[in-house]
């Protein structure tokens, strides 16, 4: 498949100005998924002025109207998730399975939202003066920009997307260019769906046009963004100079603390799912591993045997446990943050190999990291890839303090038996969502989600909480 696929822009698919960009599957370079349009700056703002028209339209539409539309998004998303599933395993290299869980929880995410119109319930209160009542109103904000990452390219950008529209806002979604087509599979379901025109807008291109473009804008009401630190700090920045609402997710460092008490075979699955799965390309990652002197070397054993059998391969080929890595300089990132380790004193207990995993793609063999202290560099920037580090610590206060001693807060897992320390840790951990007895990778779409510290900025996502960010507060008065 190798046709040109446009923006959406006003209701219409419309060419791109910029030139088309190809699609490469990460798994097999020879296999170009689809080439995909770039909006230029003058479309990101064609497309913000439609959404600004379709979005007064859609906020004064029923409720029962925008329920049918959520739900109708989501039923499809979940019929189709074999096939979309695949789609997004191609162009991201996330195992085959992953995938289509990915567009399954994209279409949950619709359809909670879709209830969530159904329970808009405004608060009375009683007024301090006699004969006044007081209602809290909550309304659309008006357009709202979304900019979503390439790990997640569908599961992100729906837990967006979905609450600002059910909540009667109009969107303008750019996805990373290095993931259009599963974005573009969206919006080709969403554009069959009734709504206005323009209440919708897909603005595939680069971050340094149809990005800087959106975040710039004074005609858009909130940005969410879900990214790397760096960008996150531009976008702050961008949408403050117009005191534009922003919702920031960013970068991680988290943490895994094993006690001596233990159950190792559950704290290896857990350290193996939150360290490797989706090739480590997650932001609850768990990239520390916290473990105390007692269990140290028989965890260190336990879990390099795990990495042993597990398979590096193709998205889509049987068995694969751990895919690609996304981009050829994603894996040039990788790669060189295996020699910062080495060059700082680390020991590598895993990894390192080249793998060709059969075919030509982006494989890198997970690694794992020994002898590691919480100074070192590679336990204080995110690496975004398949690399884990063990830290030994003698007792639990000291493993708490490691994992609490970084610049971000996003999640941290602990694995004990005990009761006394789960409940110390849940109070004291300084992160944003805390897991005992499971891995740090893996949240429920009906919570809120998001971190504390340079993990994230503004309103939670999900759940009940998303409306905070998709909505304004009005205090109406009134005197009978």
């Amino acid at each position: 498949m190798s046709q040109s696929h446009a923006l959406y822009i006003g209701g219409e698919w419309v060419k791109g100005e910029q030139p088309a960009q190809p699609n490469q599957n990460p798994s097999d370079l020879s296999d170009i998924i689809g080439h995909y349009d770039q909006a230029s700056a003058g479309q990101v703002r064609h497309a913000i002025d439609a959404a600004r028209a379709g979005q007064k339209v859609w906020a004064d539409t029923g409720l029962e109207a925008r329920y049918g539309v959520l739900m109708a998004i989501g039923n499809e998303l979940i019929a189709r998730k074999d096939e979309l599933g695949e789609l997004l395993a191609r162009e991201e290299g996330k195992p085959l399975a992953e995938g289509k869980g990915e567009v399954y929880r994209s279409g949950q995410f619709f359809h909670y939202y879709a209830a969530e119109v159904l329970r808009q319930i405004d608060d009375r209160v009683a007024s301090v003066r006699p004969g006044v009542e007081i209602e809290t109103r909550r309304e659309p904000l008006g357009v709202i920009g979304v900019i979503s990452p390439w790990n997640f390219p569908m599961a992100t950008a729906v837990w967006k997307i979905a609450p600002a529209l059910a909540f009667g806002n109009a969107v303008v979604f750019k996805p990373a260019n290095l993931v259009p087509a599963s974005a573009w599979a969206l919006t080709e379901i969403i554009s069959r769906q009734d709504l206005p025109a323009g209440t919708f807008n897909l603005v595939t291109g680069s971050g340094r046009e149809a990005g800087e473009a959106l975040i710039t804008s004074p005609h858009v009401q909130a940005i969410t963004f879900t990214g790397s630190l760096e960008v996150g700090r531009r976008v702050a920045a961008a949408t403050a100079a117009n005191l534009v609402k922003c919702q920031l997710e960013m970068g991680s460092k988290n943490a895994l603390i094993v006690l001596d008490d233990a159950d190792l075979d559950l704290a290896v699955d857990a350290a193996f799912a939150g360290a490797y799965s989706g090739s480590g390309q997650k932001c609850t990652a768990s990239s520390r591993l916290i473990v105390t002197d007692a269990v140290h070397d028989e965890f260190v054993a336990k879990l390099t045997a795990k990495m042993a059998s597990a398979k590096v391969g193709p998205a889509l080929a049987d068995g694969t446990m751990i895919g690609p890595i996304a981009s050829e300089s994603q894996l040039a990132a990788n790669q060189r943050w295996v020699d910062v380790a080495l060059k700082d004193g680390a020991t590598l207990a895993f990894g390192g190999e080249d793998v060709s995993a059969g075919s030509d793609g982006y494989y890198m063999q997970p690694v794992l990291f020994t002898d590691t202290t919480n100074d070192m560099a590679i336990n204080r920037d995110e690496v975004f890839g398949p690399v884990a580090c063990v830290i030994r610590v003698p007792d639990y206060e000291t493993a708490l303090a490691t994992l609490n001693d970084t610049n971000y807060g996003l999640t941290a897992g602990l694995i004990t038996r005990s009761l006394h320390w789960a409940s110390d840790f849940k109070a004291r951990a300084e992160t944003g969502c805390v897991m005992v007895n499971l891995a740090t990778a893996g949240t429920d779409y009906h919570v809120p989600f998001g971190g504390r510290k340079e993990s994230s900025f503004g309103p939670r996502e999900q759940g009940q909480y998303a409306r905070e960010f998709y909505t304004v507060v009005k205090t109406c008065y009134i005197k009978a």
